[in-house]
């Protein structure tokens, strides 16, 4: 007897042994220092191509103790002044108004392009600086999900308040985030709300608010969108100073039922009842997993962060905390598998090689080039990422752009073409992804189109030769740069540089004894670096 329970008891002290090992090994992982890989990795997902010292500090940190300090420094405004004229009142026409002449408007919107221009080097230019790399990241994501374009909206003025609004409630409150967004100014414009009224509703935002902005698509009837449509009528504008103005006397008062709600609902109304669904939390969870964990969401765990996040009351500190500390976002089948969106490649690459521009215009236009013009999404669904910012066409931008860098200190400067239509009314920016001509060459697609006015080929050739001055301005020394890695030696060095650039190994080895410049382009080229 005696023998028996002794004989059980050796048998289950292994069992109890593994049951302890198993359940404290993660814990004491939890809290020991991650260390430079787990940090790169974090960081490469929640901002812009981090630096080695910005991974250094990192790696000291356990990863959840990494991930509260990245959301507990999230800023709420950016670092960098903007434009002058963002604090400026105006009207959202030319003077004159509906009366105003052909002059009058075009001068407008000339003067709105000119502005447009402006407000990408700035937002540029803070993704380059911004304490709070996460905080752009997730102005750049709701940017694509609460899509307002300048190409219809037009007044550049409306998309800086809707840009300083998202970032405001960036990792705020989403049901907040909703509200405000669904009352932006441009959002109205964008989505035809001014155009919503009494006996007339215009049902574009009431589509789109439950298709891509809470629901998802199927969980909604098109009889729910015409009584939704109802009842967001009223919400306009002030064309005089560009607010949001209600007005009662175009809204319906009418009784109306909204995914089985009914009442005299308003627009507040539907936003809430949508916010009560449990497919709003589970539709942006599943889109935050795609920005940062990987391109197929888990089911199970997309659930699980889900309902953390209804629970919390649309916390998105709550959301992004469930998916940064996820298994899933450290396990290593889920690193390298999503490719940088073009914003991300362009200020990625010059923060990590210690490149500070003169000018972030140039790299503005050079993210419009590789699929991604800022301010200007290419449609309500917004950009569609993942995969497909990659296609022959812009991947050669891309190449062309690191090529660039890589040899900026030896090799004679190149001219950035920029091709496209140049009226005013397209609001719109293409960088060239075709080949960087000397600067001896005229660029033929710089000019304005045939027939244009001489002074539209005039302003397109001086923006020309401005972003040209930028890219011959770049500077950066290779082999300065590499002689900065750490390691004792040459070899070292390389490798301190591939784990700085690269989520994976390389995937094309860079020829043996390449010099500096080869050895960096070769590492920027290598298909890795498309990566995070």
């Amino acid at each position: 007897m005696t023998g028996r329970i002794f004989s059980g008891s050796m048998r289950a002290v292994p069992r109890l042994a593994l049951f302890v090992l198993a359940w404290a090994l993660p814990l004491a992982h939890a809290a020991s220092p991650m260390g430079y890989d787990d940090a790169r990795h974090l960081l490469a997902r929640t901002g812009f191509g981090p630096t080695d010292a910005e991974i250094r500090t990192f790696a000291a940190l356990p990863r959840a103790d990494a991930v509260a300090r990245i959301l507990g420094n999230a800023r709420t405004v950016a670092t960098t002044l903007p434009p002058v004229w963002t604090a400026e009142a105006g009207p959202l026409r030319p003077p004159g108004g509906a009366s105003a002449g052909d002059e009058e408007r075009k001068a407008f919107l000339r003067e709105q392009v000119r502005r447009g221009l402006e407000l990408r080097a700035w937002w540029m230019q803070e993704m380059l600086v911004t304490p709070s790399p996460l905080t752009e990241r997730m102005t750049l994501f709701w940017h694509s999900h609460f899509v307002s374009s300048q190409q219809k909206v037009r007044v550049a003025r409306l998309m800086y308040l809707q840009n300083s609004t998202l970032r405001a409630n960036a990792l705020g409150d989403f049901g907040t985030l909703l509200h405000v967004a669904s009352k932006d100014p441009a959002m109205l414009v964008y989505l035809d709300g001014t155009q919503n009224r009494k006996g007339a509703p215009n049902e574009n935002f009431a589509r789109e608010v439950m298709e891509l902005f809470t629901l998802g698509e199927g969980n909604y009837t098109e009889h729910d969108i015409k009584e939704a449509a109802r009842a967001f009528t009223g919400w306009s504008l002030d064309r005089a100073t560009g607010e949001f103005l209600y007005r009662p006397g175009i809204h319906d008062n009418g009784s109306k039922t909204v995914l089985g709600r009914t009442g005299n609902l308003d627009g507040d109304a539907v936003l809430d009842v949508l916010l009560a669904r449990p497919e709003t939390a589970q539709h942006i969870t599943t889109k935050l997993w795609r920005e940062f964990v990987s391109p197929d969401p888990d089911p199970r765990e997309v659930r699980h962060i889900a309902q953390a996040f209804g629970d919390s009351h649309y916390d998105i500190k709550v959301v992004l905390r469930g998916l940064l500390t996820s298994a899933a976002f450290w396990s290593a089948e889920n690193r390298g598998t999503l490719v940088k969106s073009p914003a991300e490649f362009v200020v990625g690459t010059l923060r990590q090689l210690a490149i500070d521009p003169a000018s972030a215009l140039p790299f503005a236009v050079l993210s419009a080039g590789m699929g991604q013009n800022l301010f200007s999404p290419p449609n309500v669904a917004g950009w569609p990422g993942g995969n497909a910012w990659i296609d022959s066409n812009t991947l050669l931008a891309r190449k062309q752009f690191v090529d660039r860098v890589a040899r900026a200190d030896e090799a004679p400067p190149q001219m950035l073409t920029i091709v496209g239509r140049w009226p005013e009314e397209s609001m719109a920016i293409r960088a060239a992804p075709v080949e960087l001509r000397e600067p001896a060459v005229a660029p033929r697609s710089a000019l304005a189109p045939l027939g244009a006015a001489a002074d539209d080929r005039e302003r397109a050739l001086r923006f020309q030769r401005q972003v040209d001055r930028g890219m011959r301005d770049l500077h950066f020394n290779a082999a300065q740069w590499l002689g900065s890695r750490k390691g004792a030696t040459t070899a070292d060095r390389e490798r301190a540089a591939q784990k700085l650039l690269l989520p994976l190994p390389p995937q094309t080895p860079p020829p043996p004894d390449s010099d500096a410049a080869s050895f960096v382009r070769a590492t920027l080229l290598d298909p890795a670096f498309e990566l995070k």
